[in-house]
């Protein structure tokens, strides 16, 4: 099918608001859109994932964090037989990138999770298993503002994390996972989540954790979840386990505060009652 300069820009201009991965970079290549990731079926692809307990009319497609959704998105297992699986060195870094020429324009952390598939087939597997975290960003520029580009991945277009070199050979999912939280003083985070499918080689015999399950890992009372970027720059709690880097833990720890910003009313941030401005 073929699809207009006219169209795919009005996409990314939406997608830069809400974004989806579908592309690796593989030896400094881009790989086909879906080729080692696995395809949402969701009609909208660059919705987020939000908590069931938020208002319905704020949650797009029936998609809950608190629901199987937040493993790898909707419908996603559906296509993982037809989802390629890429062979990565451990100590190796897998870089994930968005889709339709967007960028992060929310600000929050990025994350990346691995879990092993059962007799390392991961074509077979729906991320029902145990979860360890890799990697989290949160603030990188101090003095900046707390409320967009002091975060890491403001204005990046991909999420990029390194394969601990301990890491057990064999398969798994690597869960890439950027958290919108400019509504979050509100209770309603925004999950954006995507799933490669990876042989991991040359690897180590270290032993994962701490591990959790999804769902289950986020609930809505946790502390990123009711967090404010307004009014002043704080320390953000990351959501989920410690990083495991393949020896010891890293630990949550927090970003550093950095410029203030006035409180908004409880409609703001995102333009209207819980959706994201386009």
């Amino acid at each position: 099918m073929k699809v207009s300069a006219f169209t795919l820009a009005a996409v990314a201009q939406v997608a830069s608001a809400h974004y989806f991965f579908d592309t690796n970079i593989v030896n400094g290549a881009m790989s086909q859109p879906n080729q080692y990731i696995r395809e949402s079926t969701r009609a909208t692809k660059y919705n987020p994932i939000k908590f069931s307990s938020n208002p319905p009319q704020d949650i797009r497609d029936n998609s809950h964090a608190d629901g199987e959704d937040i493993r790898c998105n909707q419908g996603a297992f559906s296509n993982a037989g037809k989802t390629e699986v890429l062979e990565v060195n451990a100590g190796d870094e897998v870089r994930v990138h968005l889709a339709v020429g967007a960028a992060f324009q929310h600000p929050g952390p990025s994350l990346a999770y691995l879990s092993r598939a059962p007799n390392d087939d991961v074509k077979s597997y729906d991320g029902s298993g145990d979860w360890f975290k890799i990697y989290q960003e949160g603030v990188c520029n101090q003095g900046a503002d707390f409320t967009t580009n002091a975060w890491c991945s403001w204005g990046k277009n991909e999420l990029a994390a390194v394969i601990p070199k301990d890491t057990p050979n064999g398969e798994y999912l690597f869960r890439a996972e950027h958290i919108g939280i400019h509504r979050s003083h509100v209770n309603q985070p925004e999950h954006y989540t995507g799933c490669v499918q990876i042989k991991v080689v040359n690897g180590g015999n270290g032993t994962p954790g701490p591990v959790v399950q999804f769902p289950g890992a986020y609930k809505d009372s946790d502390p990123y979840a009711t967090f404010s970027i307004y009014g002043g720059a704080k320390d953000f709690p990351f959501p989920g386990p410690e990083v495991w880097s393949g020896g010891a833990s890293t630990g949550g720890a927090a970003s550093a505060p950095v410029a203030s910003a006035p409180a908004p009313s409880a409609g703001a941030g995102s333009g209207g009652a819980g959706t994201c401005s386009f």
